[in-house]
């Protein structure tokens, strides 16, 4: 009797498998944009279920009552502010308390996502509540393809895919879908790399200048470039480095440096107020702008005051450690050199607290590194799986309100 049940189970799993060949067969016919979108499709459908589920124990917060609807969900945090940007727009006077420090006000937010909502809306008539949600959705797609095509620069097919599954699983993946500019963002950064990877330097000046309106990654863009232009130069002998492409890329560095000024200009010309932009980022932070420090603080609040103070020090060793890899030289030159760009600029200018994982997601060509470390499926099957279940935790620990003891409660 036993050996009929094994029989049995045994035809089952073989058809099972035979079928499940059969997709992936099949499903590796369909031209690359389809196969690419198919992939994100599905981990955007997981985030969407990761939020539903929290929503259903969501209690009352600062933004509505308990229970929240999909779109009244992913609409709190800065996705509020966003949402006042669109309109309200930004406050000519910034607003401060009795001692002179600026308060918590939209100027820290950019301008790009909540004004392209706008224009949505008057071609559409949509609400935000709906048209922003849609609006960074599309914006994520449109990222994750031209990922694909950054990372089919530097492998093949089957690893550039497995990179953008990498990119749309990571534990805070989940945002490229609410109301915030991450995904807007990312796609200007991807498309912007690519430009540069294909050596397009004159064509990636527009997009770096409208990615400079998006989020504040002009600073470190505009460090990776001017590196690059070192190596081009340094390296001319063994590969050739033309004055076209001389003047080209160093056109490229320069605007970026200059658009990464003009966020901080507009605000300056808006409010009268040279600090407006800077006083309004720090204001979060309830103290002014210290370079580097930051991280020493928290180290010694987490660690202790020795172990707290070499705590940056062992983080930048592990960092550089990892970005003279060999996986992630496999890169190029361009994607590694803004890799470690972005990393010093979070080291000198970022404030680490929980907001930090969401930061991380401009480091996404470290993605296709990852992919490249083995090419076992079972590895990358289980980096996947650990990335949806940190998703999980994300969403549950940092996304729901939940206040805590002392008021208030951790931003994601």
């Amino acid at each position: 009797m036993s050996t009929d049940v094994d029989a049995r189970s045994r035809s089952v799993n073989g058809q099972l498998h035979l079928l499940w060949t059969r997709l992936l067969s099949r499903c590796r016919q369909w031209p690359w944009f389809v196969q690419v979108l198919m992939v994100f499709a599905l981990t955007r459908v997981f985030s969407l279920c990761v939020f539903l589920g929290v929503a259903a124990k969501q209690g009352a917060s600062p933004w509505g009552g308990p229970e929240p609807s999909y779109v009244e969900f992913v609409g709190i945090w800065d996705s509020a502010w966003y949402e006042r940007i669109y309109q309200d727009g930004y406050p000519r006077d910034i607003p401060r308390d009795e001692l002179g420090q600026a308060q918590e006000n939209p100027w820290a937010f950019y301008a790009l996502f909540p004004f392209l909502v706008r224009a949505l809306h008057a071609v559409t008539g949509l609400d935000w509540q709906y048209l922003a949600p849609v609006t960074a959705t599309v914006c994520a797609f449109g990222a994750a393809t031209l990922i694909y095509l950054l990372f089919r620069e530097k492998t093949a097919h089957r690893e550039a895919l497995w990179g953008v599954a990498f990119v749309g699983t990571f534990p805070v993946s989940a945002v490229l879908q609410v109301p915030y500019a991450e995904s807007l963002h990312l796609a200007l950064l991807a498309g912007s790399l690519l430009l540069v990877v294909r050596g397009q330097y004159l064509a990636a000046i527009p997009v770096v200048m409208l990615m400079c309106l998006a989020r504040p990654a002009g600073v470190p863009f505009a460090a990776a470039m001017a590196a690059f232009w070192v190596y081009r130069w340094w390296r001319r002998n063994d590969q050739p480095f033309s004055a076209r492409d001389s003047v080209q890329l160093g056109a490229l560095a320069v605007v970026s440096g200059c658009a990464a000024l003009s966020w901080p200009l507009i605000a300056w010309l808006y409010t009268g107020e040279l600090t407006a932009y800077t006083d309004t980022e720090t204001a979060w932070r309830g103290h002014g702008l210290t370079l580097f420090l930051p991280w020493v603080e928290t180290g010694q609040g987490l660690f202790g005051p020795v172990l707290g103070a070499l705590a940056p020090v062992l983080l930048v060793i592990v960092a550089t450690l990892y970005l003279c890899s060999a996986t992630v030289r496999r890169l190029g030159v361009e994607m590694q050199l803004w890799s470690a760009a972005y990393l010093l600029y979070l080291l000198a200018f970022l404030h680490p607290q929980t907001s930090t994982f969401r930061l991380l997601i401009p480091l996404f060509p470290l993605a296709l590194a990852a992919v490249c470390i083995s090419s076992s499926r079972a590895y990358r099957g289980a980096v996947v799986v650990m990335f949806l279940l940190l998703q999980i935790v994300w969403v549950a620990w940092l996304w729901e309100w939940t206040q805590l003891p002392g008021g208030g409660d951790y931003p994601p």
